[in-house]
Order: C-alpha cells, then structure tokens, then sequence
C-alpha cells in the first residue's frame, strides 16, 4: 500500500507530464468560400481529409456555422473551421462578431489565389483587436502542376510569382509588409507550412508555445528536434521525484513508482513524435505509403506499442547496466540513515539515464518515418 507521500509524489509527476497538455490554444482557419479551409484544417492535424474525424471537404462552401476540430492528441489544440467570410449569412461588416472573435488566439487567412477586400477588412479588424494573422496561399501543387505544361516551366520562378501576386493583391487593398505561406494541403512537407508552423510558434506568448509544438506534424526535422529539446528539459524535473520517491524505506517503492514515472513519459515521447499506432495510421493515410511499410523503418520496441508496466520492464532488464543498478538501488534502501540517500542518488541517475536513452532511440524512430515520408 503507498503513502499519502507517496501518492502526492506521483500526482506531481503526472502533472509535470501533462501540464503543456492542457493550455488551450485556439486557431481560427477562415478566408473565402472553397479556398480549401477544411482541407488546410485537416492537414494540420495530420488527418486525411476522408477520416471519419475529418472537417468536411468539397468544392463549395461546405463550412456554414463554426465548428471545432480538436488535434487528435492534444485537444486542447483546437483547430476552428469558419465559414466562408462574405457570404450572406456571414458579410464583412458583421464577421468576427457573428464568428465569436473573443475565443480565438490567432487567425489563418486562407486563399487559393489573390487575396480579396474582404481578405483585407478581415485582417485590419483582427489587427485593431490586437489578435495575430497569417496570409496562407494553399492549393499551391496543384497550380503548379498546371504550369508544368509550359515549355519555359521554372518551379521556383511560379512560386516567386505567386507569392508576389498574393502580395500585390494586399497592397491593392491597403495591407503593407505582410508575409505570404504558400502551401499544399495534400503534401504539407513542401513549400512554406514548415515557415508557418515556425513563425505563428514565435509569435505565441511562452505558455502557448509548447501547446503549438506538440500539436505539429512530426515529419519536419526541425521539429522533432524541438519537440526533442521540449522532453529533455522534463527530465531533470521528473528524475527529481524519481529521487524522492526512493528515499521511503519500503520494499519495492522506488521500482515502482520509477516504472509509471517512466511508463508516462516514455507514452509522451511516443505519442509527441508521432509513433503510437493511431498516429502511425493516420500518416499512412495522409502519404499514401502503407502502415507495415512505416512500421518497417522503427528500430525502438517502444514505437508501435501500447506503452505498459511490463513492456518498459521488458526493455529495461535488456540493459544489463541498468538492471545491475537497480539491484543496488534496493539494497541501499535498507541501509540505515547513510542508505537513503545514497538510493535518491541511484534513483535519480537510472531514471535519468533511462530517459535521456528512451527519448533518443524514439527521435531517431521519429526521423527515420521523416525520412521514409519525404522520400515519397
């Protein structure tokens, strides 16, 4: 049976783990009617746009109220598909009221061609209320496709060109100095949704920061190597308790509760990079390439499981160090007053080092899907 102290322990550990977890971070994705809001939506959370958790696609406007799409692992990232602005249920003049303004952190303005006064009134009322806006060009693959049929086709020429038109059109209605992403929804790894992802998470006050990082795709490097430096930084924290909770003089304690530490942090690392099985699933159905051809890269025994007592026991008795290590954790329990401290000291190391390995074994996993993705 665990002691109050006990329990008071692993509630702190849990809370240390889930505390970016629960920051609300509410995105409002809107612009004209079938500029491919859905779709943009849909691609941030890394799901197809035929998932049955999917925002609604088609050709018209299929968006006529609000509706909320929460990040399949983090849902306290909310992803919020508006209605088109314009249109006669929802004009210009009376948008952001009608839309709920108050509860939105930022705002993703959508076009697939030349940004519209509508666009551009949008835009100066969010930026009179001292909210944040990002212009997005998406559909931009498949005009590109249609260009390739030009004899003088110069890919990189069309993307200049088409950046400079969206922010010709912003000129054209008072809007100075404003960045333009360019973006497929169907192959987020190309063009500027890297940029955005980077440049909306620095404008972020600190607190939002890391929400925005967990909840982004993990097939760009740089942000596995975010989310890598966001984990190691719990760490120091986490083998802190780790240390405390062995210095209680009762068999078993320290093992144990090291074990749901681990369990629990190791289950962030997993699902933050992307690598628990629904995660794995649904990249297979965003990129076209099959589940067991994904699975086939992972190297971890950790990636593709579900994350339990027993299997991190199986892992860690693998590692001759480490199950030596936690013998002498236990003997040292039951030396009196000298031994507790020397147990928080091996409690602290083991968990630590246990971390640091789980976590570099499962980026490593991470880029190897990264990798297999962006080869196409």
């Amino acid at each position: 049976m665990c002691s109050r102290d006990n329990w008071s322990t692993q509630a702190r550990m849990a809370e240390n783990l889930d505390r970016t977890s629960k920051i609300p971070l509410n995105i409002a994705v809107t612009g004209g009617s079938g500029n491919g809001k859905s779709s943009f939506v849909n691609a941030f959370r890394g799901i197809d746009d035929n998932d049955d958790h999917a925002a609604p696609t088609g050709v018209r406007e299929t968006t006529i109220e609000v509706k909320e799409y929460p990040h399949p692992n983090y849902p306290n990232v909310i992803f919020s598909d508006l209605p088109g602005i314009g249109t006669t249920k929802f004009p210009a003049s009376k948008y952001l009221k009608l839309v709920g303004f108050k509860k939105f952190d930022l705002f993703i303005i959508i076009s697939v061609d030349r940004f519209t006064e509508n666009d551009a009134k949008l835009a100066k009322e969010i930026k009179k209320m001292g909210k944040k806006f990002y212009f997005v060009r998406s559909r931009v693959d498949i005009d590109l496709q249609s260009e390739q049929r030009k004899k003088d086709f110069s890919e990189q020429k069309t993307l200049a060109k088409m950046r400079e038109d969206c922010v010709k059109s912003l000129k054209e209605h008072k809007i100075e100095s404003q960045q333009v992403f360019l973006v497929s929804n169907h192959h987020i790894h190309l063009y500027d949704f890297s940029l955005l992802q980077d440049t909306i998470e620095r404008d972020l006050p600190d607190h939002m920061k890391d929400a925005l990082l967990l909840a982004s795709p993990s097939i760009f490097p740089d942000i596995i190597e975010k989310k890598k430096k966001f984990f190691q930084r719990q760490i120091w924290g986490l083998t802190a308790l780790s240390g405390v909770v062995a210095a209680v003089p009762l068999p078993g304690l320290s093992i144990g509760v090291d074990l749901a530490l681990v369990v629990g942090a190791v289950t962030h690392y997993v699902v933050g990079f992307g690598l628990d099985i629904p995660s794995l699933r649904r990249t297979a159905d965003r990129t076209g390439i099959s589940y067991d051809e994904l699975k086939a890269v992972l190297q971890s025994q950790l990636a593709a499981q579900e994350i339990t007592k027993e299997l991190v026991t199986k892992v860690i008795l693998q590692l001759s160090s480490r199950a030596a290590l936690l013998v002498a954790e236990e003997v040292s329990t039951f030396i009196p007053i000298v031994g507790i401290p020397l147990s928080m000291a091996f409690s602290a190391a083991t968990t630590y080092k246990l971390l640091k390995l789980f976590l570099d074994v499962l980026a490593e996993d991470a880029q190897r899907i990264s990798d297999r993705v962006l080869k196409g």
